[in-house]
């Protein structure tokens, strides 16, 4: 046993060694070689994926696990950043790390959970964990917190205590190290597989969130308040114009003409909010 552990460490600290000769690339780089991969160039990709090796064993390393080797999470976090290699649009204006750590990230919490998860709930639960789990995501953004388990409950038409029994009996069957890593809890919904998973859709989203919060923050407080109440942001529920008057103590068509007001504002920033949108 202890030759074997000696062996591995060999081969860990062998691997490191390689790697390190690869040199970093700059953003220029990366984006150069990104228009080349999109033309086919095998030479490219490697080469692409060589400079950002260290990145993959970094992310493998944060994940690791008792019984389960860390070459195993190292290749599977390799083959992630193949995958963020070859999808990498250089148009966008994102870092090739930034995006390549969402793959990376999610190839290998997928490979953990597979391996070790011994429990399979049945192909109907799963469905609706699916389900639960676009909810959720939806949610986070139609809210912009994180939903509770009634508010998937009513997105979804089901009941609370559904929607608590599948994710249980999903909690159950992941591996324990995976509840709680550096004080950060992971989340079942978050790392059940997602046959629809796309980093570019979650910088999709995290970009357009950013952006209109960078619009809503130059509104007044009290247009920022109407506007929030009308449109369900911040996690304000939808409220009518009487409602609005009743909590602001103005009457309704006040209220109307400060949304108005309001709306033009930002519809003056609907530049600046598409360059916030197209940045990825």
């Amino acid at each position: 046993m202890f030759n074997k552990m000696a062996k591995d460490d060999n081969l860990i600290e062998t691997y490191f060694k390689q790697i390190k000769a690869f040199p970093l690339l700059s953003v220029e780089e990366e984006k150069e070689l990104s228009k080349q991969i999109q033309n086919g160039d095998n030479n490219a990709l490697h080469k692409l994926v060589n400079s950002n090796l260290r990145l993959a064993a970094k992310v493998a390393g944060s994940y690791s696990v008792p019984g389960i080797p860390i070459l195993d999470l190292i290749q599977e976090a390799n083959m992630g950043l193949m995958q963020a290699a070859k999808k990498f649009d250089y148009r966008k204006n994102v870092k090739f790390c930034t995006y390549a750590g969402w793959w990376i990230r999610q190839f290998v919490i997928r490979f953990i959970v597979n391996k070790r998860r011994i429990v399979r709930i049945p192909q109907r639960k799963e469905n609706t964990l699916r389900k639960i789990q676009q909810a959720y995501n939806t949610l986070c953004q139609t809210m912009m917190q994180q939903p509770q388990t009634a508010d998937i409950a009513k997105e979804l038409g089901i009941s609370v205590q559904d929607v608590d029994s599948i994710i249980n009996m999903t909690a159950d069957s992941l591996p324990l190290e995976l509840t709680f890593r550096n004080d950060e809890t992971i989340n079942s919904i978050d790392i059940h597989e997602d046959y629809t998973y796309s980093p570019e859709r979650n910088l999709l989203k995290q970009s357009s969130r950013d952006g209109a919060m960078h619009i809503l923050s130059k509104l007044k407080d009290r247009e920022r308040r109407i506007i929030n109440y009308r449109y369900q942001l911040n996690g304000c529920k939808r409220h009518t114009l009487r409602e609005i008057s009743n909590k602001m103590n103005i009457s309704p068509e006040t209220v109307r003409q400060i949304e108005l007001k309001a709306l033009n504002k930002i519809r003056s920033h609907a530049n600046e909010l598409k360059e916030y949108v197209y940045a990825v």
